[in-house]
């Protein structure tokens, strides 16, 4: 295959929805995620590569990244889906919970960006962080999820990576149904598709090298009385 894709998050949710588009597309896969059972079925359902690894962790991410490059030599597509949210009041967060939100979600996804930027340059790649809207419209419920889960980052990459011709792209949904929203207080039935996530990634890769759509809320249609 002539293009690559690696896949953060990518054994379930919205990452394993953009895979299988990614998937359909034609693209060469590479999954990461921390449970190895749940990676490898996934991989295997797709024919994709499996790194057992957690972005929460400085080795694993250069490792995955790592991995990747052996096995399929390029890499057009980076997708940042790896997220933990933890609900609840600022002053009621265990510190332990506090670490692990921007663990993941912030500094997971900066590292594994930057050990990938070499390949991205090499081919004009596409990043595409999942960010969420509790980081463009704050929620108290979901304070340190919704620091971490904001678009500055990505809109800073973009300025950064210009000259490169990499082009980075934040997509903020609302509740998505997913397994790490089964907390929420909107039933799955109303929540945004995983699969609408895949979509407007499909949408990003059909645009020209001179387009850049550096942030894209996805609101739920009966958002009115939530927040998310």
């Amino acid at each position: 295959m002539d293009k690559a894709a690696l896949v953060t998050g990518g054994s379930s949710g919205i990452g394993f929805a953009i895979a299988s588009m990614l998937q359909e597309n034609g693209f060469a896969l590479t999954l990461a995620a921390r449970t190895a059972t749940k990676v490898e079925a996934a991989a295997e359902q797709l024919g994709a590569h499996a790194v057992t690894a957690d972005v929460g962790n400085d080795e694993d991410c250069r490792r995955l990244v790592e991995e990747h490059r052996a096995q399929h030599g390029r890499l057009d597509v980076l997708v940042n889906s790896a997220g933990v949210g933890i609900a609840g009041p600022i002053d009621e967060l265990e510190t332990k919970h506090i670490d692990l939100q921007l663990n993941v979600n912030l500094r997971g996804t900066i590292l594994v960006t930057a050990a990938a930027l070499p390949l991205l340059r090499e081919s004009h790649g596409l990043i595409v962080n999942l960010a969420s809207i509790a980081g463009t419209s704050p929620s108290p419920h979901l304070p340190v999820y919704g620091a971490s889960k904001a678009a500055n980052f990505t809109i800073a990459l973009n300025k950064g990576e210009e000259k490169h011709g990499v082009r980075a792209t934040a997509l903020s949904p609302g509740f998505v149904d997913t397994p790490m929203t089964s907390w929420a207080p909107v039933p799955p039935e109303q929540m945004i598709r995983p699969e609408d996530c895949a979509e407007v990634v499909r949408a990003l890769l059909r645009l020209s090298p001179y387009a850049r759509l550096p942030h894209i809320v996805i609101e739920r249609a009966s958002s009115s009385d939530l927040g998310a």
